[in-house]
Parts: structure tokens; C-alpha cells; sequence
């Protein structure tokens, strides 16, 4: 990170700002006996992302690394779902949850393009 920026080819950091951020979302929403469980779920997914990058950043061998990978993608892909879940059960929140949203999705993407790479240079 420079000057508090995030280098948006920086993905440890970048995965690891989505989950700070996240915490910080979910710290800030009024809790009820129907956002506990997407608050619950949405911190799993979007701290998972960055704690998989790393793992896939210290892989032990090429199918480790693809299957790590692996794990982000549906992890970014997961994280999106929720965040759509909390603003139907929360609209109030929805301009922040639709900017981490679109994190999620950015993610999602760049991991999926990974993959896909990985499959391409295999075959």
C-alpha cells in the first residue's frame, strides 16, 4: 500500500482490504435475528478470500496453487451473495454493500481469469 493506496495489482492487499473492510461494514449494521446469520456469513466468505490468496502465494507445487485459486474465486463468488442478501434484509445499507460488491466481483473476475490461465498453459 502507498500513500493509502491500493495497488489494484497488489492482490494480498487487495484481498485483505476487502475483508478489513467488510468487518468494518458488518460492525456498522444493526443487528436482528435475520442479519446475524448473513452478518456471520458474509465476514466467513470475505475474510476467506485473502486468507486463501495467501495460501495460493505460498503453494507448494502448481495444482496446489490452481486449487487455492480455486477456493478464491468461490470465496469472491460466495461474498457476493451475501452482500446481495444484506441488501434486501438491509436497503439502507445498500450503497456501501454495492461497493463491496463490486470489489467481490473485480475479484471474482481476476481469479477466474488465474484459472483459466492456469488451464490454458496445462493443455
Amino acid at each position: 500500500m502507498t500513500n493509502g493506496k491500493i495497488n489494484k495489482y497488489d492482490l494480498e492487499e487487495r484481498t485483505a482490504k476487502l475483508g478489513e473492510q467488510i468487518i468494518k461494514f458488518t460492525n456498522d449494521m444493526p443487528k436482528s435475528p435475520v442479519t446475524l446469520p448473513l452478518i456471520t456469513q458474509l465476514v466467513k466468505s470475505g475474510t476467506n478470500v485473502g486468507a486463501n490468496y495467501c495460501e495460493a502465494d505460498d503453494a507448494e507445487s502448481r495444482k496446489d496453487f490452481k486449487h487455492k485459486i480455486g477456493i478464491c474465486k468461490k470465496e469472491a463468488r460466495e461474498t457476493k451473495h451475501w452482500l446481495r442478501m444484506i441488501i434486501i434484509a438491509v436497503p439502507s445499507c445498500k450503497n456501501e454493500a454495492m461497493k463491496l460488491w463490486q470489489e467481490a466481483k473485480e475479484l471474482n473476475l481476476i481469479f477466474n481469469a488465474i484459472t483459466n490461465s492456469l488451464k490454458r498453459n496445462i493443455e
